[in-house]
């Protein structure tokens, strides 16, 4: 403080310090006003509707430390300038069963209907069908299509003509797991791919593990180690690593593609094992991560995993500081299937925290978007998840290089 200006101020003449008084006041005041005017604008949805729900929160991002996670109020939202549908559609990853984009696919990309597709090899058996395939769907998305795939690596390829030719089952070392996912970032990218739903973090110690062989092998300490130099390399190739199958489906000894399956783990089996590869995902900056269709009674005995709040945002955002998307595994799993139909299984794994519903069914959309956009429309805190979910999907594609808006 200037001490000397203080003391000429505070010998003015008596009417001049009240008249300034008085000023002063007035100024606060009409400040104050316009801060209320401010906060009520603010408070109100993007439709009209009631603030925002505090329940509705922003987790960490990608390599960030654990602990609680930022309101999606803290950031500036870029999906809030978007319509409700185009929200909605931000979350879905299509499917379809021709070499050539349908065109219901391409309306739906070119309209912001859906983000971007999951690409299966039926659709792309060779690299000039794939090239010409994502270029197309490139080309209706104006640029901002997710085009995804599963790459794991030796039998399971999608693209059987791209790299890696082992299995991560194969990989012992980490200079081995990051050079096997540079090259398959590499195929990826040039036949249009941007996301790999990759690398298998699970820990395939227990015998007849489903996993085993898809998984890297060694305990979760080895596990960790490989997960991080793949997701590392992925990252230095802008191809959108995504570890799965979180919180872990190394004990399980069927597919959730094919059965339901309980893994009754004890939480300190889990935070000790299961749980430390995908530490070692987020440390490395995955952009995304796959929730299991498992049912793991010691986090949540009710919900899978893909439909639980306690794994999603208690465990991987609040605790573990996950920030990046989360996608579900397919929507159509037997494990889904067997509780609800995939709209009603949709709705519930939005609601969970997942951002991005994986439909591998070309007839899912018609039932999914319908259903979370009736939800979104009638209910402010699934309208504020939705937003939350888009948000983070669009700060996945600048991250990946795509055109947003």
């Amino acid at each position: 403080m200037d001490t000397s200006r203080s003391s000429r101020l505070s010998r003015r003449p008596g009417p001049v310090r009240r008249r300034r008084r008085t000023v002063a006041l007035s100024v606060l005041a009409l400040a104050a006003l316009l801060a209320a005017v401010a906060g009520a604008v603010v408070g109100l949805s993007d439709d009209g509707g009631a603030r925002q729900s505090s329940g509705a929160r922003a987790g960490p991002g990608p390599g960030a430390p654990a602990g609680p996670r930022a309101r999606a109020s803290d950031r500036p939202s870029a999906a809030r300038a978007m319509s409700l549908e185009r929200r909605v559609g931000e979350l879905l990853v299509m499917s379809f069963d021709e070499r050539v984009a349908p065109p219901y696919i391409l309306r739906r990309l070119r309209t912001g209907q859906g983000t971007g597709v999951v690409l299966f090899a039926k659709n792309a058996p060779d690299p000039a069908t794939a090239r010409a395939l994502t270029s197309r769907l490139q080309k209706a998305a104006g640029g901002s299509a997710l085009v995804a795939t599963d790459q794991e690596g030796g039998p399971i390829r999608t693209l059987p003509f791209a790299a890696p030719d082992a299995s991560q089952g194969r990989l012992g070392a980490p200079g081995a797991a990051g050079q096997a996912a540079r090259d398959a970032a590499r195929g990826l990218r040039a036949n249009g791919v941007n996301v790999n739903l990759a690398p298998v973090a699970d820990v395939a110690e227990s015998p007849g593990s489903v996993v085993s062989g898809r998984a890297f092998p060694g305990d979760a300490r080895a596990v960790a180690g490989l997960t991080g130099a793949a997701t590392r390399a992925y990252r230095r190739e802008r191809v959108g690593a995504t570890a799965k199958h979180f919180p872990g489906l190394g004990r399980a000894t069927e597919n959730t593609d094919e059965a339901p399956v309980t893994l009754p783990a004890p939480k300190a089996a889990l935070h000790g094992s299961d749980l430390v590869p995908f530490r070692a995902a987020i440390e490395a900056g995955t952009p995304l991560i796959m929730s299991s269709h498992a049912l793991y009674p010691a986090l949540d005995p009710r919900r899978i995993a893909s439909q639980s709040a306690a794994v999603l945002q208690a465990l991987l955002r609040d605790q573990l500081g996950f920030r990046g998307a989360v996608i579900t595994d397919s929507i159509e799993a037997q494990a889904v299937l067997d509780r609800s139909d995939v709209a009603e299984a949709a709705e519930r794994s939005v609601t969970a925290g997942n951002d991005l519903i994986l439909m591998t069914g070309s007839g899912s959309f018609n039932q999914v978007q319908p259903r979370l956009l009736a939800r979104a429309r009638r209910d402010s805190r699934f309208r504020a998840r939705v937003t939350e979910s888009a948000d983070r999907v669009l700060k996945l594609k600048r991250r990946l290089g795509l055109r947003i808006g």
